[in-house]
């Protein structure tokens, strides 16, 4: 699987660089800044990028808008965000396009080497792979004119359950319901989204989508 890393700090771009390898991953390209974030990601079209939000030259913003850009000439360009910081505006732009392969986690709160490369290949895969503190920030404007609201409180959590990638059986477990139970809280949540089934997209990617971007 290859990947292009995007991090201006030198220590943490070579560990990315070793624990990728570590697990098979082909890391092709590995920059420090926003302009080569967006060349690399055209020219190798990777399998998924791993880039943190402030890049040189201004340390703001650049690695989302670069990876924002190359999503638009990169159909299906894959992106896991991995920072400290959480930037509402870009995050939001970068879900907008509801083609799934999107991850937002935060360094500090990444526990352990096999949950990060989980996050990896579920982004890789097309999945998500969403920190809670991200989803929270994103949600906390603008709810009561979100057009979810018609999800009951069970549903909500389901659903933001299933943003941080889980699986119908691990959301049973941390709600202490029957897998049938989330199963037919999902149901009521595709329903209520207007996502009818389909052979080519995945109603749980597109559900979280929706979810995260209003």
């Amino acid at each position: 699987m290859r990947v292009v890393i995007a991090e201006d700090l030198a220590l943490l771009r070579d560990g990315l660089i070793r624990l990728l390898q570590a697990y098979d991953f082909e890391v092709v390209a590995a920059v420090d800044n926003g302009p080569e974030l967006l060349r690399e990601l055209i020219a190798h079209r990777p399998d998924v990028a791993v880039v943190d939000v402030r890049l040189p030259p201004t340390f703001t913003d650049e690695g989302l808008r670069a990876a924002i850009e190359a999503r638009r000439a990169v159909v299906g360009l894959r992106v896991l965000v991995l920072s400290q910081y959480v930037e509402q505006l870009y995050a939001r732009e970068l879900l907008s396009d509801r083609t799934g392969g999107i991850g937002y986690l935060l360094k500090d709160r990444v526990s352990n080497v096999a949950q990060f490369i989980d996050a990896v290949r579920r982004v890789a895969a097309g999945g998500t792979a969403m920190d809670p503190e991200v989803i929270s920030a994103l949600l906390a404007r603008r709810e009561a004119d979100r057009p979810l609201a018609s999800l009951t409180a069970r549903e909500r959590e389901v659903l933001e359950l299933m943003a941080e990638g889980r699986s119908n059986s691990a959301i049973a477990a941390r709600m202490f319901v029957t897998e049938k139970a989330i199963s037919k809280h999902s149901n009521n949540i595709f329903a209520k989204l207007g996502l009818e089934q389909s052979e080519t997209d995945n109603r749980r990617v597109l559900a979280v989508l929706a979810y995260l971007q209003n």
